[in-house]
């Protein structure tokens, strides 16, 4: 941080188990450091117990603590008030899953495989939700030999699903749990009949019959108005 900045500096640490944490501010200012009073907040919580040193016209604050569960994760900001306050926030949060960007598109009566994967990290758990508007259902594969649930790697899990109707089109949630948190994503499922693809062509094929049966007809009435004549 650096006196005349209003803009906050914003750190984000990904965090899969229970860490030992120092966190460290520096403040370089022009004018005298001891008139600089550092303060450290975990959201609106003020805290205590962190260490101020000074070397020249550089003012470090330092915050030790142990995250050890999931109340001890959140943010922590350093305050440095000369006239105004500089900031410098620290994220704790638990890795991000990844799913799939677009939706999954797939036809009734197929099989799909539905990937979550977490990046550099194992989580200790996987579980899956199949939602139905606001409600989260855990699928269960022990009641229901549609789905079988996999992974290569502790990293990654799939989720099979067999003989697919239109009614297992919908959101499916992919949880990871970790010894700090959870984390969550969204894969979107869509189920089409094989009619659909069908409707524009089955749509001009309409077109075309109709035009036909126009000229057919116009054709015969041409024909019995030159035998009448």
């Amino acid at each position: 941080l650096i006196e005349h900045s209003s803009v906050p500096v914003e750190k984000n640490i990904t965090l899969e188990r229970p860490s030992d944490i120092e966190l460290t501010c520096q403040f370089t200012t022009s004018g005298n450091v001891n008139s600089i009073n550092p303060t450290w907040k975990k959201g609106d919580e003020q805290l205590k117990g962190y260490r101020v040193t000074a070397t020249g016209n550089i003012l470090y604050t330092q915050y030790r603590f142990i995250i050890d569960s999931n109340k001890q994760m959140g943010s922590y900001s350093c305050f440095f008030e000369e006239e105004k306050k500089q900031r410098g926030t620290f994220n704790f949060r638990v890795p991000e899953v990844q799913g799939k960007n677009k939706p999954l598109i797939t036809y009734v009566g197929d099989s799909t495989v539905l990937i979550c994967k977490c990046q550099h990290c194992s989580p200790l758990n996987w579980t899956w939700y199949s939602s139905n508007e606001s409600v989260q259902v855990p699928v269960d594969v022990r009641m229901n030999d549609k789905y079988a649930i996999n992974g290569t790697n502790a990293n990654e899990t799939r989720l099979r699903i067999m003989q697919l109707s239109e009614a297992d089109k919908g959101s499916y949630w992919c949880h990871a749990v970790f010894e700090l948190g959870e984390s969550q994503e969204r894969v979107e499922l869509v189920v089409l009949s094989y009619l659909v693809p069908l409707k524009p062509f089955l749509g001009i094929v309409a077109e075309v019959v109709l035009l036909v049966s126009v000229i057919l007809f116009c054709e015969m009435y041409t024909q019995k108005k030159k035998m009448h004549t």
